[in-house]
């Protein structure tokens, strides 16, 4: 059974700073490890990881005003990869060619 541990890459503006240096930034499965995140890596990419920073953030409560009056609610849980590469090693993301 196959289970799917790089959910998608965050494209925000500290991230496009970071693929200057080879720094990359996925969403990943909030149970997988660095050692499943780099396997994974070298399966999709074909390219060798130098370095692997993993974050977790916390649900957090949210509200906001409607007609209906407040609507109460929480995020969902969050786990964020940073991945550096060796080398010039670099993924166009917007264009989805691997360079």
């Amino acid at each position: 059974m196959d289970r799917i541990i790089l959910i998608k890459p965050f494209i925000t503006d500290k991230s496009y700073k970071g693929e200057k240096c080879s720094f990359y930034t996925f969403s990943v499965n909030i149970n997988c490890n660095k050692i499943q995140i780099k396997k994974e890596i070298k399966k999709l990419f074909g390219f060798s990881v130098k370095n692997i920073r993993t974050m977790i953030y916390p649900r957090k409560n949210k509200s906001k005003y409607t007609k209906k009056g407040f609507l109460y609610g929480r995020t969902n849980k969050l786990k964020k990869a940073t991945v550096q590469f060796f080398g010039n090693q670099k993924i166009d993301f917007l264009n989805k060619k691997e360079i």
